[in-house]
């Protein structure tokens, strides 16, 4: 390497590649990215990218673990606060740094979410000590103004105050930054602030819907293989998947499969769109039944949540797989999504008229988030007291 090549080199470098492969790997998921294209997308050889990283697993650990790491150093000041610092100055002073990280990683915020599964044993756990401790730095502010609340309330809400933030990075809906800014601190001070039912208020509300039953003998070969596929795909990952692996767990040969899906691809596909069939016929069948939108959003709340509840794992892989169809399939995915967030949003803003149509869409999106991250934070516990919180939260969030 030449002397001026030495000259040019930006010193910031490593933090320029770990963003780089951050919003790569985000956008198009670990197994799609490989060193060749990120050094490429920095303009610089393979060679010079792996003077930096062993691997590309060392790099991924790397990107996902500064994001989290990101977190925790915008909320290192809770440790240096004094004693009379109110509850309510640390809540704020909290909730504002995280936006600031939510919004600047935008783009490859939902790695450490969705991709972070990838990540092997002590890393795993480096990460998750990351988000504990985030969570814990939130609740310092709860402990100190509702001394009264369990452990299990304050879990909820610190969770739902990091969802609610970083559901930004699920969805492209834009807005000017200051507005971004000023949503997401409303949704994150609403759902903090939010009183969530007892198990006894719980009881008498209706659970969610019982999962379906493992395919039998009386289930079509087609179904079983849609659902033994779904199954597997959120257990151990699509690419970790095998034709092969969803063939036996039906019973069948691998040939078998070809009868009905020309490939692991095609299944996947089919995989969303059934799921998407399902949202669009919960709007159909709830307004149906009743017609004053805000009848109508509560009737939606309570069956997103007791549908994702019932198949946690169709949620989960909407978030994580969806980066592995195909162009048309994903067209289609977020033509899908945005007809009915667009159908959310519209009812939101006729029940909410202080509220414009891109804050009502920031809203759907943010209420959304929150079945999925609080669903995995209780294990997707199909209980009343879990699905009735959740359905709180996400009243809040809409501000219904």
């Amino acid at each position: 390497m030449s002397s001026d090549e030495v000259r040019r080199r930006p010193k910031d470098r490593k933090t320029q590649i770990l963003q780089v492969a951050a919003e790569a790997f985000s956008t198009r998921g670990y197994h799609a990215v490989g060193m060749d294209d990120i050094a490429a997308e920095l303009g610089i050889s393979a060679t010079a990218l792996y003077r930096h990283y062993a691997n590309k697993y060392d790099l991924f650990r790397a990107a996902v673990l500064a994001l989290g790491q990101q977190l925790v150093d915008a909320t290192a000041f809770c440790e240096e606060l004094t004693p009379d610092t109110s509850p309510e100055s640390e809540q704020a002073a909290v909730i504002d740094a995280l936006i600031e990280v939510s919004i600047r990683n935008r783009n490859p915020g939902g790695l450490y979410r969705w991709e972070g599964r990838y990540l092997q044993g002590d890393d795993q756990a480096e990460l998750m000590a990351q988000v504990r401790l985030v969570n814990r730095r939130i609740q310092r502010s709860l402990l100190g103004a509702r001394p009264a609340m369990t452990p299990w309330e304050r879990w909820m809400l610190s969770a739902a105050g990091l969802s609610v933030i970083g559901s930004i990075a699920d969805h492209r809906a834009k807005l000017p930054v200051a507005q971004v800014r000023q949503i997401l601190a409303t949704f994150a001070h609403s759902v903090l602030a939010a009183e969530l039912p007892s198990a006894e208020e719980s009881a008498v509300q209706p659970a969610g819907r019982p999962p379906p039953a493992p395919p039998s003998a009386a289930v079509g070969r087609y179904e079983a293989l849609l659902q033994q596929s779904l199954l597997l795909f959120a257990k151990q990952g699509y690419h970790e998947t095998s034709m092969g692996e969803i063939a036996a767990s039906v019973g069948i040969p691998t040939s078998g499969i070809y009868r009905y899906f020309p490939g692991k691809q095609d299944i996947l596909s089919a995989v969303f769109h059934r799921g998407a069939d399902r949202v669009s016929g919960e709007l159909s069948s709830v307004s149906s039944e009743v017609s004053e939108p805000t009848a109508v959003l509560r009737g939606l709340v309570a069956a997103f949540v007791a549908s994702s509840f019932a198949t946690p794992e169709l949620a989960y892989i909407y978030y994580t797989e969806r980066v592995n169809l195909g162009p048309a399939d994903q067209q289609m995915l977020r033509n899908i999504q945005r007809a009915t967030v667009d159908s959310w949003a519209r009812l939101l803003t006729e029940v909410r008229p202080d509220i414009a149509d891109g804050q009502a869409r920031f809203a759907v999106h943010a209420a959304m988030a929150l079945v999925i991250d609080l669903g995995r934070l209780v294990s997707y516990d199909d209980s009343a007291h879990a699905q009735a919180a959740v359905r709180q939260l996400m009243h809040v969030t809409l501000g219904i």
